[in-house]
C-alpha cells in the first residue's frame, strides 16, 4: 500500500495521462475522468485486496470493482497501468485501431483489470451487485466496488437495483457516486434534478455516507475506510462524493463543456503546464 505522497503524485501523472490520451485522438472524455482521479487512485493504492499479476474474470478471494460510468475510461486505463495490470507504454493505445483500450472498457480484447463492459448508463450497479451476490454464495468475503455518475441516477434501473441490493442484503457492496452536479448537456438540477439523493437511497434502505471532498486523496481513503466499517450490517451501503469536473486543469472545471471533448495543441500545452511530471510519461 502507497502512502499519501506517493499516491499524490500518482495523481497528478494520471492526469496527464489523461489529457494526453484524449488529446492524441481527439477523442475522449477528459471532464469526469479528471473529476475521479483520487478516487480511484485510492481505491487501487489503499483500499482493495487485488491481484494485477494473476488476473482473472471471477475474481475469487480478492475485491472487485465495476465502473459503471464507462465513459472516464481514461483514468480507469491509467490506474490500471500504473497497479500493473499492463503496460503503462499500451496508453498511448487509447481509441486507435485494434487496441484493448476502447473508448468504452469492453471485455472482449481481453484487457486485464475489466471484468465488464460499461457505457451504457444505469447498468452498473446490478452488475456489481450480482457479483456480490456470488461472493456470498462461494462464501468469499471480499468486498464489491462501483462508481457512477450522477447524471447517470437519471436511469431507471439504478433504482430497481437499489432496491434489489437493500431487500437482499447486499452488505458486502460499497457503491460511489462522482456527484460533480454536471453532465454532457449541462448542469445536472437543469437537465434533471435528482433532488435529495441522501433522503432517497435512505429510503430505498441504504447506508448513506456524504464526502464533499472528492478530491482530497487523504477524505477519499478515510470515507473509504469508514463506509467499510458498515460492511456486514445487513444494508448496502453507497458515498456520495463530491468532486469538480476536470480538475486540476482550470480551464475544465466549473463547466460541462469538457466532459466529452479533447484539448487542442494549445490547450494541451496549458493543462500539462498545470500538471507537472510527477512519474515520467508513457
Amino acid at each position: 500500500m502507497a502512502n499519501t505522497v506517493e499516491l499524490k503524485k500518482l495523481c497528478t501523472q494520471v492526469r496527464r495521462d489523461i489529457v494526453r490520451m484524449v488529446h492524441a485522438v481527439s477523442s475522449g472524455h477528459p471532464g469526469g475522468s479528471l473529476g475521479c482521479v483520487e478516487y480511484l487512485v485510492a481505491l487501487y493504492g489503499a483500499i482493495m485486496e487485488h491481484h494485477p499479476n494473476a488476473f482473472s474474470m471471477d475474481g475469487k478471494n480478492e475485491d472487485l470493482f465495476f465502473l459503471s460510468n464507462g465513459h472516464i475510461s481514461p483514468v480507469f486505463y491509467s490506474v490500471l497501468a500504473h497497479n500493473g495490470y499492463f503496460p503503462v507504454s499500451e496508453l498511448s493505445t487509447f481509441r486507435k485501431l485494434n487496441t484493448r483500450l476502447q473508448g468504452h472498457p469492453t471485455t472482449h480484447e481481453g484487457l486485464p483489470g475489466v471484468r465488464v463492459a460499461s457505457g451504457s448508463l444505469g447498468q452498473g450497479m446490478s452488475v456489481a451487485i450480482g457479483a456480490a451476490l456470488a461472493k456470498k454464495l462461494n462464501n468469499d468475503n471480499r468486498t464489491v466496488y462501483s462508481l457512477h455518475g450522477d447524471g447517470e441516477l437519471q436511469e431507471g434501473q439504478i433504482w430497481e437495483a437499489a432496491m434489489y441490493a437493500s431487500a437482499n442484503k447486499v452488505d458486502n457492496y460499497i457503491a460511489t457516486v462522482d456527484y460533480n452536479g454536471r453532465q454532457i448537456d449541462g448542469d445536472v438540477d437543469h437537465v434533471l434534478s435528482l433532488g435529495n439523493l441522501k433522503a432517497k437511497f435512505e429510503a430505498f434502505g441504504w447506508t448513506v455516507l456524504e464526502n464533499h471532498k472528492g478530491n482530497d486523496i487523504e477524505e477519499v481513503i478515510a470515507s473509504l475506510n469508514t463506509a467499510k466499517t458498515y460492511l456486514g450490517k445487513g444494508k448496502p451501503v453507497i458515498i456520495l462524493m463530491k468532486t469538480e469536473m476536470g480538475q486540476g486543469v482550470d480551464y475544465m472545471m466549473g463547466t460541462h463543456k469538457w466532459h466529452g471533448s479533447a484539448p487542442n495543441d494549445e490547450q494541451l500545452k496549458k493543462a500539462l503546464d498545470q500538471l507537472p511530471v510527477t512519474l515520467g510519461d508513457y
